[in-house]
């Protein structure tokens, strides 16, 4: 598969800037090449721009080559970053299903890029018939989220694949939430697909939202592409230090995902006790999707009591619908008896 032709020219006869870490490889005793500080030792030295330390570590926490791996300052950046380097602007278009992730909208408008909404079937599961009509020869990239945000259900492998297989360009695989689903990651087929780049995150399962640090996963190729067209120093030492150590301790993370699993099935038992909720959809990640008959109302009961929850009753398909994270133990009681208050 010639992954190149969906690369816009400039990129592909873009010469990326070389700054002195690219050019000088290896240990040396004295750094006197990229005009720092010599004081202040470590943070006065660049960091490493491909981050290959850290790309060794996820590579076997992931099953991956490190050659597979672009880091981004969240997922929001690798986002960015395919819709740059694969999209004209004013030219051609991008196709995702809705509701989902906010951010691909976001950045194809920032980017001049065409976004094509294809509405998910009224139980959010995808028609990949007709995702794939919607699609042209402009159309350059499709994102699937899944488990898909806000609704919080796995996609359809069958219907992914078929996407995957039968559309002409990328197609993006967004995994925030995988680490709550019992299903494998797209990463386990990754080198059979050369158009789909796959994205996860430190943000869910790890807990570091607040650091800011995502991962997307492609061919060598496409991985070069990213390379080519991200800012040279996009991860700062002290993040990928923080990452670094925190990775080493898979155990904990795992721990995190089995409590929040169970507070995720008791917090659904308790909500579909509550005699006007409508609804309380199934989920394959961190949050509940709750159908309710006054989502404004609830919303700002629940405020008023300090707790903040999300509505999302003016995004497709979600009319009256609240998105809840699952918290703590602590958290997910009080919210469960600030909502027995109710009087609906």
């Amino acid at each position: 598969m010639d992954i190149t032709k969906w690369v816009r020219p400039n990129i592909r006869l873009l010469k990326p800037y070389s700054c002195a870490r690219n050019e000088f490889k290896g240990e040396a005793s004295i750094y006197l090449d990229a005009n720092e500080n010599p004081m202040n030792s470590p943070y006065s030295r660049y960091p490493d721009p491909l981050q290959e330390a850290l790309k060794a570590k996820i590579a076997r926490l992931k099953g991956v080559r490190p050659s597979q791996i672009m880091l981004g300052v969240g997922s929001d950046e690798p986002i960015d970053l395919v819709i740059r380097i694969f999209c004209e602007p004013q030219h051609d278009n991008i196709v995702a299903i809705d509701p989902t992730y906010g951010m691909y909208r976001v950045c194809a408008g920032i980017n001049n890029v065409e976004y094509r909404r294809v509405l998910l079937n009224e139980d959010y599961t995808l028609d990949a018939e007709r995702l794939l009509a919607a699609t042209d020869r402009q159309t350059k990239v499709i994102f699937l989220c899944s488990p898909n945000n806000p609704s919080g259900n796995l996609l359809n492998r069958s219907e992914m694949t078929r996407t995957v297989e039968n559309f002409d360009g990328i197609v993006v695989v967004d995994e925030a939430y995988i680490d709550f689903s019992s299903e494998a990651s797209w990463l386990t087929v990754l080198d059979n697909y050369p158009n789909i780049i796959v994205f996860h995150t430190f943000s869910k399962a790890w807990g570091l939202a607040s650091v800011r640090c995502g991962m997307a996963f492609a061919s060598e190729e496409i991985i070069s592409f990213f390379n080519k067209v991200k800012y040279p120093y996009n991860i700062n030492l002290l993040t990928q230090n923080f990452v670094s150590e925190h990775i080493a301790n898979e155990s904990r993370k795992n721990g995190w995902v089995e409590l929040i699993l169970a507070q995720r099935e008791w917090l659904a038992g308790q909500l579909n006790a509550i005699s006007w909720v409508a609804k309380v959809y199934p989920s394959d990640a961190n949050f509940l999707l709750v159908k309710t008959p006054d989502a404004d109302g609830i919303y700002q009961h629940l405020a008023d009591k300090g707790i903040i929850v999300r509505n999302r009753s003016s995004v497709s398909l979600c009319a009256g619908c609240l998105r809840i994270t699952v918290g703590s133990p602590e958290e997910n009681a009080a919210l469960v008896q600030a909502l027995h208050d109710l009087n609906i």
